[in-house]
């Protein structure tokens, strides 16, 4: 297949297959943008029928630190709480490196940690040089990208299950 260089949609299965709650973790430094995020996030989720909770935490480096201290709980185990998890977020570029060290540590420590764990992740964590570049990508309900963020969630969450990896 020849890439147009156009984004291509791919038809979900968006039910997780049974009960099971999404943990949500929020960093609501940009209020109006995280609650963009939060917005497609729940479209997404109300739709296939997947409870949720919200915790909230100061900024991006954060994330990864709650999400560790659900795992470390036990909230993603078997008989815990949680299925997957999706995260959100912005960090926006300012005049010194700081973006880049929260950017990558934030990005690295989530990643490690779902794939060390096997919890599935959706990430909604923004990363863009201005607040206008992070409204337009925030913005638009489920089609926005607290929506992607959900739709990866519940489709690892499937594959897990698929895989034999998952909640029975």
């Amino acid at each position: 297949m020849v890439s147009t260089g156009q984004r291509q949609s791919v038809e979900m299965e968006l039910h997780t297959g049974g009960p099971g709650r999404v943990l949500i973790i929020e960093a609501p430094y940009y209020l109006e943008i995280t609650e963009a995020l939060i917005a497609g996030a729940k479209e997404v989720l109300d739709g296939a029928e997947v409870a949720f909770d919200r915790v909230a935490v100061p900024g991006a480096l954060e994330i990864p630190q709650a999400f560790v201290q659900a795992f470390a709980a036990g909230r993603f185990d078997p008989a815990g709480d949680y299925t997957g998890v999706i995260v959100a977020g912005c960090v926006i570029r300012g005049e010194t490196s700081h973006y880049d060290i929260v950017c990558n540590m934030t990005n690295h420590w989530l990643m490690d940690t779902a794939i060390k764990h096997r919890i599935p992740l959706g990430n909604a964590v923004l990363t863009v040089d201005t607040e206008a570049q992070a409204l337009a990508r925030a913005r638009g309900g489920a089609a926005g990208k607290g929506g992607d963020a959900a739709r990866a969630c519940l489709r690892l969450i499937r594959t897990a299950r698929d895989f034999g990896v998952g909640r029975p």
